[in-house]
């Protein structure tokens, strides 16, 4: 996944807008039609992501699948570390029929949202109570298509947006792929319990809930219908008419590899980037089987986990960019991963707590404000770390690759973790797992890696 905080590649040195702006022309942009269409394909690449995660977790627990294999189903969001490696594809290649019909990028938009839909209607037949493994495969199905649909709505969003409209295209697409996130979590589980309360057998429930949200990507694919092609590609492809595919990722991964590499404490740099979010990553793989374990209804963790943690995340974010102008770059990633490291505790109490409604809501709100502020500050840290205009795109997309192996990878086993330690000492271990990261940190700051990189805005 290309998760929206990390695609803001010039936000740590975005000028701020004039104060004499008035506030109707501050406004009036965001009702512009290409960022009103930028806005709604955020919606569609936030939908699908939790639909082969957390959403999937909560229906293999209800089907009693073993919570070590639960932990597993982190693997699946391997294609959205790996999709830089088929974005050059997107970019050189034709859809037969699609591209004629619509253009480059639209047609590629159209395209692999038709093919995401069919992923999960595969994945709607699944039964993970008699074949995980069949709903792992269709899940991982589900995965590739939505990275390949992030690959293209980032290039259809950066080459149809002028200047002017980039902070406005990029503040709406986050605040609708939060909202798709949003649907596809505590929104699939309020459909599937009505469905349950309809009569409906759970598996059945399931089925037609994940039939819902398939429906509901035609709401992308009906806007790049609606959307005009960016006039950029169009000149990008005739410039990059005489190279192929293979060349051109060739020339930007060495290129952006060997400028990492010839940096100063390039390795420890590298290190921190995989390891700064690894402890948010290891409590939020097991956060949903967790709410359900200990007792708490499907509509308890939509209302709350979903509904109360979305509003914790946009102000911790509010608050983690206010850190960031404050303090220094060094400082306010010490603040972020102190704080984020911490709020695993509350899940800790929680756990000891048991189920009450108020103690989940603080738990949560304790634990999506302080992640959102480490991911602000640590956006802020990737995008300074590319510099070179000849790099930028390819540096951020592998930068982005390794801080999701985190997530993706370290994370699989935290399922067996949880089992073999129980749930109150588990969380104390995510604590834990954040001191490599502030070791690193202060390694690196002590060698003088923030001095070089130079003051940074958000």
């Amino acid at each position: 996944m290309t998760t929206p905080e990390a695609t803001s590649n010039g936000s740590a040195n975005r000028v701020p807008a004039p104060l004499s702006a008035s506030w109707r022309d501050s406004l009036a942009v965001y009702l512009q039609p290409r960022v009103l269409i930028v806005m709604l394909l955020g919606f569609s690449s936030g939908l699908p992501l939790a639909l082969s995660g957390s959403t999937l977790q909560i229906w293999m627990r209800e089907s009693g699948v073993d919570l070590g294999a639960i932990g597993l189903l982190a693997l699946i969001g391997t294609p959205y570390t790996l999709k830089f490696l088929w974005a050059p594809l997107v970019d050189a290649l034709h859809v037969p029929l699609f591209t004629q019909a619509c253009g480059r990028r639209r047609g590629w938009l159209v395209f692999s949202q038709l093919l995401l839909i069919a992923a999960i209607l595969v994945l709607a037949l699944a039964d993970p109570a008699r074949s995980p493994g069949y709903a792992a495969f269709a899940a991982l199905l589900v995965a590739t298509t939505s990275s390949t649909q992030d690959i293209v709505v980032d290039a259809f969003r950066v080459e149809s947006l002028p200047e002017s409209e980039q902070a406005a295209g990029m503040a709406s697409y986050v605040a609708a792929y939060r909202i798709g996130m949003l649907v596809s979590t505590a929104g699939a589980l309020f459909i599937v319990s009505g469905f349950e309360s309809a009569g409906l057998a759970r598996g059945s429930a399931w089925m037609w809930g994940y039939v819902v949200m398939a429906a509901l990507i035609l709401i992308g694919t009906i806007t790049a219908l609606a959307a005009t092609e960016p006039p950029q590609s169009k000149g990008a492809e005739a410039a990059t008419h005489a190279r192929n595919a293979a060349e051109r990722v060739l020339h930007a991964a060495l290129g952006a590899f060997s400028e990492f590499l010839n940096r100063k404490d390039a390795f420890a740099a590298l290190a921190f980037v995989v390891l700064f979010k690894f402890t948010d990553a290891f409590s939020g793989t097991m956060t949903a089987p967790f709410v359900i374990d200990i007792g708490f209804s499907k509509v308890d963790y939509a209302a709350i986990v979903k509904g109360v943690g979305l509003a914790a995340t946009l102000i911790g974010g509010f608050a983690g960019g206010f850190v960031a102008r404050r303090y220094s770059l060094a400082t306010s990633l010490w603040i972020g991963g102190v704080l984020q490291a911490i709020a695993n505790l509350s899940f800790s109490w929680l756990a000891l707590v048991g189920v009450n409604q108020w103690a989940l809501a603080l738990a949560i709100t304790c634990e999506n404000f302080t992640s959102a502020i480490g991911t602000v500050i640590f956006v802020a840290y990737l995008s300074a770390l590319c510099r070179n205009p000849l790099h930028t795109a390819t540096q951020y997309a592998l930068l982005t690759a390794l801080a999701a192996v985190g997530r993706t990878y370290l994370s699989s086993g935290a399922g067996y973790v949880a089992k073999a330690v129980g749930w109150p000492v588990f969380f104390v271990i995510c604590v834990v797992v954040a001191i490599p990261s502030l070791i690193l940190l202060g390694w690196l700051q002590r060698r003088g890696h923030f001095d070089e990189i130079g003051p940074v805005k958000v």
